[in-house]
C-alpha cells in the first residue's frame, strides 16, 4: 500500500513571486501578500510550495544572501500562522534551469557549479530545517534530458547527504528527468532514507493542459481542445502533434471524454515503484493553461484530483496567481468555486 505523506496532500503553487520573475523587490514584495496566506488557508488546503531561484539567496559569486532568507522566514511563518505547511522548491540552480530560455549551462558537468548547489543547500537547511514537518526540500526542480539521469542521481545523493548532516529528519523531495515525469521515477535512486519523497509533475494530456502555449515547440498558438470531446479525438491530435503513437490512451473507450480511469493508468507505475521501494509520492505541480475553457478546466481538475484521491498521493495545484495558470485570475472566477473542492 502506498504511504501516504500526511500535510501535504492538497496545496498550491506560489509560481511567479521568489521564481520565473524579474527579481525585483517591488516583485518580492507585492505580487504575494500576507492575505494571501489566508485565503489559501480558507480554501481548506494543508500546504503551499514555495519556488525559489538562486537569485533570491545568492549573489552572482554565489555568497549567500540573508536578505533572501528572511524573505523565505516570513513565508515559513505566515504558513504556521495559518496552518500551513511548506514545500521549498529550488526552481533553478546557477547552471541549470528546465527553462532553456534562462541559458543556465554547465551544472551536471561541472564540480564547482555542483559543490555551489551543495553549499546553497546547506545553508537553506541550516535556516529552515529545524521546523519539523512543517517545512519540505525540493531539491532541484525538473530536470530535463534522460541523459543527466545517472548524474543527477548521484548528485542528489551527495547533496542528501549534506543535508542530512545539518537537517536530518526533513523531508527530501526528488523528482526525475523529462521535466518530473511519471514515465522517470523507475530510474530514480533508491531512497537515502525515509524521509525522501518522489516527486513529479503532471499536465497530461499536453495537447489539452498546453494548448496553444507559445513556448511548447511546434505548438499553433491558435490551437484549441476541449474535454467535451471524445477520447479518440484527443488521441488523434496528440498522435498528430508528437507524431507517434500514444499509447497512453489504450484501453479507453474511444468514444468516451476523458475521465479519472485515464490518469489512474498514468499514475500506476509511479505507485508501483513507490509501493516497492517504500517510499511517499507526491505530484508538485498540475493545472490547465488559460488558455482553456475554464469548464473545460475544472473537467480536467475532477478528474485528475479523482486519481489522486484514489490513490492517496498529495499534489499542489500550478498556480496560485498568473503563470499562464492562475487559479485566482479573473478567467477563472466563474469556474474557481468548482475547482477548490478538488484542489
Amino acid at each position: 500500500m502506498l504511504k501516504i505523506w500526511k500535510g501535504y496532500q492538497h496545496g498550491v503553487d506560489l509560481g511567479g513571486w521568489f521564481s520565473q520573475c524579474d527579481h525585483t523587490r517591488q516583485r518580492y514584495d507585492t505580487f504575494i501578500t500576507r492575505e494571501d496566506f489566508a485565503v489559501i488557508a480558507s480554501w481548506g488546503l494543508d500546504h503551499v510550495r514555495l519556488p525559489v531561484d538562486y537569485e533570491l539567496v545568492e549573489d552572482a559569486e554565489g555568497r549567500f544572501l540573508e536578505e533572501g532568507a528572511e524573505r523565505i522566514r516570513r513565508v515559513v511563518e505566515a504558513c504556521g500562522e495559518e496552518k500551513l505547511n511548506l514545500v521549498l522548491d529550488l526552481h533553478k540552480a546557477r547552471g541549470f534551469s528546465f527553462d532553456a530560455g534562462e541559458a543556465e549551462e554547465g551544472f551536471f558537468d561541472s564540480g564547482d557549479l555542483q559543490e555551489r548547489f551543495y553549499r546553497l543547500w546547506e545553508e537553506l537547511a541550516k535556516r529552515f530545517g529545524g521546523y519539523g514537518d512543517r517545512v519540505a526540500f525540493e531539491l532541484l526542480n525538473e530536470v530535463t534530458d534522460q541523459a543527466y539521469s545517472e548524474k543527477w542521481n548521484r548528485i542528489a545523493d551527495k547533496c542528501i547527504g549534506r543535508i542530512r548532516a545539518i537537517a536530518p529528519d526533513t523531508c527530501i523531495l526528488v523528482g526525475g528527468y523529462w521535466n518530473n515525469s511519471i514515465d522517470a521515477l523507475p530510474d530514480l535512486a533508491l531512497p537515502r532514507d525515509e524521509g525522501v519523497i518522489y516527486n513529479f509533475h503532471c499536465y497530461d494530456p499536453m495537447i489539452f493542459t498546453h494548448q496553444g502555449a507559445p513556448w511548447v515547440r511546434g505548438m499553433d498558438p491558435a490551437f484549441r481542445f476541449s474535454l467535451t470531446q471524445p477520447v479518440k479525438k484527443l488521441r488523434e491530435e496528440t498522435e498528430r502533434f508528437f507524431g507517434k503513437p500514444a499509447p497512453e490512451f489504450d484501453g479507453l473507450d474511444p468514444e468516451k471524454p476523458l475521465g479519472a480511469d485515464y490518469f489512474e493508468r498514468r499514475m500506476e507505475k509511479a505507485v508501483r515503484v513507490a509501493e516497492e521501494r517504500g517510499v511517499r509520492l507526491y505530484c508538485g505541480e498540475y493545472g490547465v493553461i488559460d488558455r482553456a475553457d475554464p469548464l473545460d478546466a475544472a473537467r480536467w481538475y475532477g478528474a485528475i484530483s479523482q486519481a489522486f484521491d484514489h490513490f492517496g498521493i498529495g499534489r499542489a495545484a500550478w498556480s496560485y496567481r498568473q503563470m499562464d495558470f492562475g487559479l485566482t485570475d479573473a478567467h477563472m472566477k466563474d469556474a474557481l468555486p468548482g475547482i477548490l473542492p478538488l484542489l
